[in-house]
């Protein structure tokens, strides 16, 4: 299971606490965004910058998803998809 964040509008406490949630557990956790996000050092954490556009970020965590992931979002249409490939939202 990885940990994918909608990292475009996701506030910076809640970056931090899953920081320290991927470091925790030892899960692989993405950021995807279509600007730069800061991210610690870390061997379970990772940034996907995508070019900026509509939904550009969400296709992105759609597509990177299988079944057993998890998506942090505020998008109501993005988590209508993710939910529609059956994975946790």
């Amino acid at each position: 299971m990885k940990i994918l964040i909608d990292a475009d509008a996701c506030p910076g406490v809640i970056k931090e606490i899953l920081f320290r949630v991927a470091e925790r557990t030892k899960r692989h956790l993405v950021l995807v965004a279509n600007h730069p996000v800061y991210i610690p050092p870390s061997q379970f954490i990772r940034m996907h910058q995508v070019e900026s556009g509509l939904d550009v970020a969400d296709n992105e965590i759609v597509k990177r998803l299988v079944k057993g992931d998890l998506v942090i979002t505020s998008d109501i249409q993005l988590a209508a998809e993710v939910i529609k490939k059956k994975v946790l939202c």
